[in-house]
């Protein structure tokens, strides 16, 4: 059983010796850790600090790309590796690496296709009211939009099993961690929490610059993904509401017509007809999206069949050796 820890990077030459030397070495049912770099378009000495202190592996990304960006890159790399059991874990060292070891029974044990680490982030004394009700609040929110309970739907420390990697797909620029829990969820896997230690914040986070940027852009990323994997629902919802909307209007039409007050409020009942016809071309668009769906989950396996074939060939087992 191969375990790589994935560790994306942009400028962190300061704050990486210490992730570094925090990670195990050795786990109860790992036969071999590997570390992996991925070096986001770093301008410092982040590529040989991490060599260093004992990197196994650096994937250099040429440009910037962004935390979402950096995610995906390194599971490809690390299917790439023969990861049998990925771990993703921040380079700031936020999180407690020994924590590592509880994050992956679950998967070990068979119980879990992805864990992910539970911050408690409703009582984290480092974070401020604010920001703590707005990670309950986001929690909420894709515990709904997934069908699953998430306690910490913003937590980067989690473990996936190899087959979760292959099925996984960002296509967010933001950030990973609420896509991928969305897409889990209409996947049915099996996506388990445990409870993890943090560790005092070293650095001010890149991924939220402020509250109205990190709303904005949070908000924008779940109802995307929520919309991708769940067209009818949102289309079925927005045109029901406006088909009720248009019947509330055409009701109190009706009132006023039965009192003969109707010659008045012509305009109420166009309204009534505008508000029904595009309720009822808002659930078509519902439909078509649906269908849309349908190709799009078919697609989503075969690409999952094509990364799996090719990660197997003879051609890619020479060339990893």
């Amino acid at each position: 059983m191969k375990l790589i820890i994935q560790i994306p990077c942009h400028n962190e030459e300061q704050v990486l010796p210490v992730t570094l030397a925090a990670l195990p070495r050795s786990l109860p049912g790992i036969d071999e850790i590997n570390v992996l770099i991925i070096n986001d378009g770093s301008t410092d000495r982040t590529v040989e600090v991490a060599k260093e202190h004992g990197a196994d592996h650096v994937l250099n990304l040429h440009q910037h790309v962004g935390l979402a960006g950096g995610f995906v890159a390194g599971l490809e790399a690390c299917l790439t590796y023969g990861a049998d059991l990925i771990v993703n874990t921040d380079a700031d060292n936020q999180y407690h690496a020994e924590d590592i070891a509880k994050l992956i029974e679950p998967i070990l044990a068979g119980r879990a296709d992805i864990v992910v680490g539970d911050r408690g982030v409703g009582s984290l004394p480092s974070f401020t009211p604010l920001k703590r009700l707005l990670q309950r609040f986001g929690s909420w929110i894709i515990t709904k939009a997934s069908g699953m309970k998430i306690p910490d739907a913003t937590s980067g420390f989690r473990a996936l099993s190899r087959e979760a990697a292959l099925h996984t797909i960002v296509l967010s620029k933001y950030s990973y961690t609420l896509e991928t829990l969305i897409q889990a969820g209409s996947q049915h896997m099996a996506v388990s929490y445990v409870p993890i230690r943090t560790n005092p914040q070293t650095r001010p986070s890149r991924l939220m610059r402020n509250i109205p940027h990190y709303i904005l852009n949070s908000s924008m990323t779940i109802f995307r993904s929520y919309l991708m994997y769940q067209p009818l629902r949102v289309f079925s919802i927005l045109g029901s509401i406006l088909i009720l909307i248009g019947l509330a209007i055409g009701i109190r039409f009706l009132y006023f017509y039965i009192g003969g007050q109707g010659s008045g409020h012509i305009q109420s009942l166009i309204l009534t007809a505008v508000m029904m016809i595009i309720g009822f071309q808002v659930l078509v668009i519902g439909l078509l999206a649906e269908l849309i769906g349908f190709n799009r989950r078919i697609l989503e396996d075969v690409l999952y069949r094509l990364r799996k074939i090719e990660l197997s060939s003879p051609e890619r087992s020479n060339k990893e050796k």
